[in-house]
Formats: C-alpha cells, structure tokens, sequence
C-alpha cells in the first residue's frame, strides 16, 4: 500500500495498515481491471476499495480456491464460521483477522450497513449448494449479493449526491457480475456450475447437456448474444448514477464500466468461442481508457477536491 494513500486515508495505526496492504495485494493479484480502475480514486479513497474488494475476494477463495481439498460441508462450515466471526467483529468494531481487521475499520468509518454483508456472504453460501439457476429472477437472489450489493457498499466511499445513486450502483453491479458468467461458462462448468438462466438457454435449443460438450454451436452463440443483450442494457441503465457521485470519483467508475462490460465484447470479438478462449480486454485496451480517465482524475480533484476522506491529511489529497 502507499504510503500516501495510507496517510492520505488518515490509517496510521501499524497493525491496521498491514491488513489494508494484504487487501491491497489481493485486489493487485486478482482484479487487475478493477485495481486499475481503482487507481483513479483519489489517493485518500483507495484503501477502503481495497477492504472491500479484499472481503469479497478471500470469501470467494474459501468458496472456490483455498478450500479446493475440503468437502462442500467443510467449506460450508469454513465461510459459516468465518463469516459469522466477521458480522461479530463489525457489530464490536473492532477485527484480529488478517483481511478483516481492514474491512470491519472500512464498514465503521463510511457507515455501511451490515444487511449487504449479509447478502454478500448468503450469495457466498449458494456457491456450495446451488448448481443452476431456473430463471432470471431465481439468479438475482444470488447476484443481487454477489454483485449489486458491491456496488451498495462502494457507494458511501464515492459520496453520492442523490439516493438514486445506489439503484444504479446496483445495476452496474450486476451488469459486471453477468458479463463475467458469459466469459466464464467453460470454467464455471468445471466448478459444477451454470450461472446462465436454464430456461432463457432452453429457449433457444440449449440444455445443461448441450453445454457439457463444450461447443459453440450456433444455438450456444444465439443463447450467449441474449445475455449479452443484458449486460448492454443494465450497463446503459445504470449510466445516469455516475454523475450522481461525487466528481473526484466519477471517472474511476466510468472506467470500471467501460473495462468490465467490455468483457461482454470482447465475447463477441472472439464469436462466443468461450470454450476455447478466454475472452478479455487487452492491456492496450485498457491504458487507452485508463489513461485519459487517470488525467480527467486528476483534474477533478484539483477542481472539487478530493472529496470527504475520514481522517484525511490535506498535503496528501493530489
């Protein structure tokens, strides 16, 4: 972590900088677009999004990557236990957990409501008992806290200047989050799981069987381009929200939005051959936009301030 972000946040104490920097690093090794995107926060900002990506992260790796040896009970009981010893922590204030210690400091000092932690760790728990999804509205239980209640907890960082903010937050939440299931339907099949409506595929001539064989078939590709369809919509829906944040924080979001829906083309580019390819929006793609943005950034702050920073010290905002 920075040394300027770190100052800038007003973090001062040693044994909470070290769990915002393992957040950090867990946010550099697993969210490369959205560690860029975050870079154009204002320095005072980061190491919140930081927390909360490192939350969403390990509880994934329990879920999915750390726990790859365990029973889907053990791994059950795992992230049970740990998220319960984490809801305690927020309600006393305080965390000895390594990533934690970060997040419990994140949720006190912007005031996020436990509900969406909640829901986040709910999503987290499906991932061990659920293995397709009927409908649209059966996969929104699951998104909605896997993806739109990220946006909800980013939010009081970005200090938004109307409540409609959070409605849109919540639809380019979940806008990523669908656009990440159409990329990785290959390897979301190897974990036992569809994250695609079964009865949107069925509709066109797509069952779990046919995506079992792992082919892009012209059936597959139409089904693909109808989830697509989805992700354009929420992302050009959820558009109107950016403006509404503060200025200093618009651009990081805008670059988000732009990277990650680009994933949905980047699909598209590669003729929905998700099977063979994992589709992703190349580097040059993505210093074009965040470039640019990083000097709209920067801008902004000089203009409007950096925004409210809780514990901020003013010589480090720029």
């Amino acid at each position: 972590m920075s040394e300027r972000d770190l100052r800038a946040a007003g973090i001062d104490d040693p044994e909470l900088r070290a769990s915002y920097e393992r957040c950090r690093e867990l946010n550099a090794a697993h969210g490369k677009t959205y560690y860029l995107a975050t870079l154009l926060l204002p320095p005072g900002k980061r190491p919140y999004v930081h927390a909360l990506y490192g939350f969403a992260r390990y509880a994934d790796e329990i879920v999915d990557d750390l726990a790859s040896t365990l029973t889907d009970q053990e791994k059950s009981d795992w992230l049970g236990s740990w998220g319960e010893e984490f809801l305690t922590d927020v309600k006393r204030g305080r965390s000895d957990d390594p990533v934690c210690k970060a997040v419990v400091d994140t949720v006190r000092r912007w005031e996020i409501p436990i509900e969406h932690f909640e829901a986040f760790l709910h999503s987290m728990r499906m991932d061990l008992t659920v293995t397709e999804y009927r409908t649209y509205e059966d996969l929104y239980e699951y998104v909605y806290g896997s993806a739109a209640v990220i946006g909800l907890q980013m939010v009081p960082i970005l200090e938004p200047t109307d409540p409609a903010a959070y409605d849109y937050a919540m639809k380019l939440g979940v806008s990523f989050q669908l656009a990440n299931f159409v990329r990785d339907v290959s390897e979301d099949l190897d974990r036992g799981r569809v994250y695609l409506p079964m009865a949107e595929l069925e509709r066109f001539g797509v069952t779990r069987e046919v995506l079992e064989q792992r082919q892009s078939t012209p059936e597959v590709k139409a089904a693909l381009r109808h989830q697509i369809e989805r992700v354009k919509r929420l992302e050009r829906e959820s558009r109107p929200g950016i403006d509404m944040l503060h200025p200093a924080s618009r651009d990081c979001i805008d670059a988000a939005r732009i990277l990650y829906c680009g994933i949905a083309d980047e699909v598209v580019h590669i003729d929905y051959e998700v099977f063979r390819k994992r589709a992703s929006v190349p580097m040059r793609q993505r210093l074009w936009v965040a470039l640019p943005a990083w000097r709209r950034a920067v801008r902004a702050r000089r203009k409007y301030g950096p925004g409210h920073v809780r514990g901020i010290n003013p010589s480090y905002v720029n």
